[in-house]
């Protein structure tokens, strides 16, 4: 079968190859999965890099995450599954024709839900409504984050609203606030402005800010530090900027401020299956909706697999870059 391969851990672009790779077959409890479209996130460019908590075995097929329909089970599984139209993520080696996959793991897709919304509806939006979760925040309560403009940004942003909590979404350039516009997404500012911090202020008014979001790093964790509210939260969940976090020790000591750290795989295992499906169901119901929007940047066939990377780390992309088998 056509796969996304790499024989070594380094620059995606120039690692990732086109191979012919052997046809999985399901062991016990699994399916098999024929990919209609999967999606190029951040973290699967990272495990490439080597660089990720998850390092696999080389040769290795790249992707976590796909749409595609179920054209084979393993022993113990439910036939009834073959023919279904499914999202999974998490799992390992969708940028190929097929893959396999836990029975367990599937997430049916209503047909309302075209097949670009569905490539992504889990890990992203699954880590977003997840990360709302864990901020403890309730409706009229106000949050920040930064780097708003990414996938999850976008769908914490239109979550949040959709729950009736209040958030403040910084992007680092002026174009990130028309861009967030389209979306519906309010509350914008772009920290290139030397007053950012007090058009920040301005939004909030006598509100205190009680979580924030980091996907920076450096500078940037200690400007939201500086702009939690007492016992506010900080939450690290990504590291755009490639450095430790720079937090002054006075918004710690005097603000009382929690920092705690967010892997979505790791939330996600530990989290109880009731909850789980609970919040998948959510999504779905406000995907479908259009409460959440999925944009997609591109689609590529995946003999272009160095052209897909490359769109996909551009800068001020409206979307997921997806693969197409």
């Amino acid at each position: 079968m056509r796969s996304a391969i790499h024989e070594v851990f380094g620059d995606p672009a120039a690692v990732l190859r086109l191979a012919e790779m052997p046809l999985p077959q399901p062991d016990a409890g699994q399916v098999r999965i024929r990919t209609i479209l999967s999606p190029i996130h951040n973290h699967d460019l990272w495990t490439v890099r080597g660089a990720y908590g998850y390092k696999p075995v080389l040769p290795a097929i790249g992707g976590s995450e796909a749409v595609g329909i179920v054209d084979a089970i393993g022993a113990g599984v439910d036939a009834a599954l073959i023919g279904k139209r499914v999202v999974v993520a998490g799992v390992h080696g969708t940028w190929a024709e097929q893959f396999t996959a836990p029975a367990a793991s599937l997430v049916p897709v209503p047909d309302i839900i075209s097949d670009e919304a569905a490539a992504q509806l889990i890990a992203m939006p699954f880590s977003a409504i997840a990360l709302l979760e864990f901020l403890n925040v309730e409706k009229g309560d106000w949050i920040i984050q930064n780097a708003a403009n990414g996938a999850v940004g976008k769908t914490l942003a239109m979550l949040a609203h959709s729950r009736g909590v209040h958030i403040v979404n910084l992007v680092r350039r002026d174009a990130g606030v028309e861009e967030l516009a389209e979306f519906g997404i309010e509350n914008v500012v772009s920290t290139a402005s030397p007053d950012w911090k007090t058009k920040v202020r301005a939004i909030v008014g006598d509100a205190h800010i009680r979580a924030a979001v980091d996907s920076v790093g450096g500078v940037a964790s200690n400007n939201l530090a500086d702009l939690l509210g007492e016992n506010g939260v900080l939450v690290s969940f990504g590291t755009a900027a490639g450095k430790p976090m720079h937090i002054a020790s006075g918004a710690i000591i005097f603000k009382q401020l929690t920092i705690k750290g967010f892997w979505g795989s790791k939330i996600s295992a530990a989290m109880p299956t009731d909850e789980r499906k609970r919040l998948i169901g959510e999504l779905i119901t406000r995907v479908a909706s259009g409460d959440v929007k999925l944009p997609v940047e591109a689609a590529y066939d995946m003999t272009e697999i160095a052209e897909a990377v490359k769109s996909s780390l551009a800068p001020g992309k409206v979307g997921k870059v997806l693969l197409k088998p």
